[in-house]
């Protein structure tokens, strides 16, 4: 019998914002695979949790996605997450999440904190249809064709970007698209939202 890949969403910024079934998941699974160790070791402290971890980040996937797919398939089960939010949704976790659904490995959601979600829930902007782009591309002119497909999309639109980028992107982004109703939020669920 093949065991269980448990997509497992951590908390954005504040640790209590993890539920129930996540910490039994966590608890229970064979090991947990994670982006950062030494981040999501922080978590499981906290909780009193001693499930054994691994690294799985965008630097070893190719080597470590087959490796977690065989423990599965002799039956253990393996807990991914990423350093904040839903595994797969930016991060690495969907390249071992297609092995897994192309191996016949059963893969469940555990949902929970998803930072676009929680930054569209508080922006004011329409929620009934939008987009989620992830991130940017980093090279200015990819950047700017991107935007420039983008520019007629009625829906909310809503990205993702690092510290070092968010003002070459943002003055891209007014410069395609105008005047247009925009919010940006960072740190959200930690002492320093905004």
């Amino acid at each position: 019998m093949t065991g269980t890949l448990y997509i497992v969403a951590t908390p954005i910024g504040n640790l209590e914002d993890i539920t129930l079934r996540a910490l039994r998941i966590l608890k229970e699974a064979d090991i947990i695979a994670a982006e950062d160790t030494r981040h999501t070791q922080k978590l499981l402290s906290k909780y009193g949790l001693h499930t054994a971890l691994t690294s799985y980040h965008d630097h070893n996937k190719e080597e470590k996605a087959p490796v977690l797919v065989e423990r599965m398939l002799n039956g253990k089960s393996v807990a991914l997450v990423s350093d904040a939010g839903t595994p797969g949704i930016s991060d690495p976790g969907y390249f071992l999440i297609n092995v897994a659904v192309g191996q016949g490995i059963r893969v469940v959601p555990i949902p929970g904190a998803t930072a676009a979600i929680a930054a569209l829930s508080v922006s004011g902007l329409p929620t009934d249809s939008f987009v989620f782009e992830g991130f940017l591309p980093s090279k200015r002119t990819a950047r700017l064709k991107r935007l420039e497909e983008l520019k007629t999309e009625k829906r909310t639109l809503i990205f993702y970007e690092s510290p070092h980028r968010i003002i070459a992107a943002a003055a891209d982004i007014i410069k395609v698209f105008g005047d247009r109703k925009a919010v940006m939020t960072r740190e959200l669920t930690k002492v320093h939202e905004e």
